[in-house]
């Protein structure tokens, strides 16, 4: 079975270690979080060391996904695992629906309940979480991330790093810039 190595082991490292158990397509070889030593073992699984000792588990672990909510931190740590050779998966929990004429770039985390629709275009490092809409043709650029019950209607877009908080709602065909983040509940209409 191939192995995957888990960057982050807080609240989202663990729903996506979740996810990744419930799809049977990997073991999880450990995590890497800078609370160890502190933090030793999630679960059964054990925290292997810091995340910037991450060049010294390549040997380990076939794969790698970030699991940090923040979207400037995940980017770089992604650029940094992309350097030393880690292969990045996609996560999609089994429990999600996703259109399959969707389009999911690398390294991109689909959570419990989340929709993905017709022909929507997802980036590198991307993540949905549980319960969010992605409706058909939207497109969420590298390392955007909707938040929990979020929603883009048809044909929106979300730029580079943007974020959708809880319960925030893009209007149709509505463009959201680069890093911008919507807070919970705003709704953007045109």
């Amino acid at each position: 079975m191939k192995r995957l190595l888990i960057i982050g082991a807080g609240g989202h490292g663990r729903s996506v270690a979740e996810a990744v158990l419930a799809g049977g397509e990997f073991v999880v070889a450990g995590f890497l979080d800078d609370a160890y030593p502190e933090l030793g073992r999630v679960w059964e699984l054990p925290v292997l060391g810091k995340m910037v000792d991450f060049a010294r588990w390549r040997c380990e672990a076939d794969f790698t996904i970030v699991a940090l909510g923040n979207n400037a931190l995940r980017q770089s740590m992604t650029d940094e695992l992309l350097g030393v050779g880690f292969s990045l998966v996609t996560v999609v929990h089994p429990r999600a629906i996703v259109s399959p004429t969707a389009k999911i770039g690398a390294g991109t985390v689909i959570m419990a309940g989340a929709i993905v629709g017709t022909e929507a275009r997802l980036g590198d490092g991307v993540i949905v979480n549980c319960a969010a809409v992605v409706d058909h043709h939207c497109h969420i650029s590298d390392f955007g991330h909707l938040g929990v019950n979020a929603v883009m209607v048809g044909g929106a877009t979300l730029g580079v790093g943007a974020w959708m908080q809880a319960g925030s709602v893009l209007g149709h065909g509505i463009e959201i810039e680069a890093g911008r983040v919507l807070l919970p509940g705003e709704v953007v209409q045109s």
